[in-house]
């Protein structure tokens, strides 16, 4: 019975984004990886391979074959493993500790110091090193500490978009693509190249140390943002990276089936990102 359940919701939530899906044409076949160990061919089989901009596997064999490989940055907290930490957290431009990612800590992105770095330091190194474009990660934060404290952290949100635009305008030619930032996604979404939904149909729970979809609402609410920014701009690709066991090779293979029929370039991965797990179409 409850597989039954789950196939009729499935099939139910198919039902229900199916008609704000757009003709994307076919999905790109990506992948995300956060660790040094796998070799280049590892990833010949994609077309855009996302690495961690600080430890990852040699880029020049995959650039030499065409593939789009972008480099992880995190321009809404830093972690105390960056080896800039110390010189943030002197310039005092950090807000506190973020409860759910022990040791990284908020960044009040208002402050012109941290554009500073960011468009004159920190992704130039990541170019250097060979990258042709950057992934932005937790631009979520300035929403949800605009939310926390109105007052305290009023501007937040626009300070964000204000940092996206700056780099459009910097690197017109990189690559950029915006994990989540629903915030500010419509003020940015013609400066940015893809945007990344991430745990749109399913993540991980760190409290019962299990995968599961995520609810109904939260579903709908995600597609819906990601389905009508392709719709206003229908040259911007919109990527999915949801958290699936591994072994459950029919499950993985249920999420990519969803995804793409919601118009999206979908990816399962394990939550720790450092592993690859091959599509259906891969196995």
């Amino acid at each position: 019975m409850e597989a039954v359940r789950t196939a009729l919701w499935a099939c139910l939530m198919a039902v229900l984004v199916s008609t704000g899906a757009r003709a994307a044409g076919p999905a790109i076949p990506w992948v995300v990886y956060y660790a040094a160990e796998l070799p280049p061919s590892a990833f010949y089989a994609y077309d855009l391979v996302v690495l961690e901009s600080d430890r990852h596997p040699p880029l020049e064999p995959l650039i030499d074959r065409g593939k789009k490989v972008v480099g992880y940055i995190s321009l809404g907290e830093v972690n105390e493993t960056r080896p800039y930490f110390a010189e943030v957290k002197a310039e005092g431009i950090l807000l506190g500790e973020n409860e759910n990612w022990k040791g990284s800590y908020f960044i009040d992105v208002r402050d012109p110091r941290w554009t500073k770095r960011v468009v004159e330091d920190l992704v130039p190194q990541i170019l250097r090193r060979g990258f042709q474009g950057i992934f932005i990660d937790t631009l979520d934060n300035p929403g949800h500490l605009q939310r926390l404290d109105a007052k305290a952290n009023a501007g937040m949100v626009e300070a964000a978009a204000r940092l996206v635009r700056t780099l459009r305008r910097n690197f017109p030619r990189m690559t950029i693509i915006l994990n989540r930032g629903y915030d500010l996604l419509q003020a940015v979404e013609r400066d940015i190249d893809m945007v990344l939904g991430e745990s749109v149909y399913a993540d991980y729970d760190f409290e019962t140390k299990k995968y599961g979809k995520v609810d109904d609402a939260t579903y709908r609410q995600q597609v819906e943002i990601l389905q009508g920014t392709a719709r206003r701009q229908p040259n911007l690709k919109v990527l999915t990276l949801d958290y699936w066991d591994p072994s459950d090779a029919a499950g993985i293979a249920e999420i990519y089936k969803i995804q793409a029929a919601n118009g999206f370039s979908p990816y399962v991965a394990t939550v720790e990102l450092d592993r690859l797990v091959p599509g259906p179409q891969r196995r």
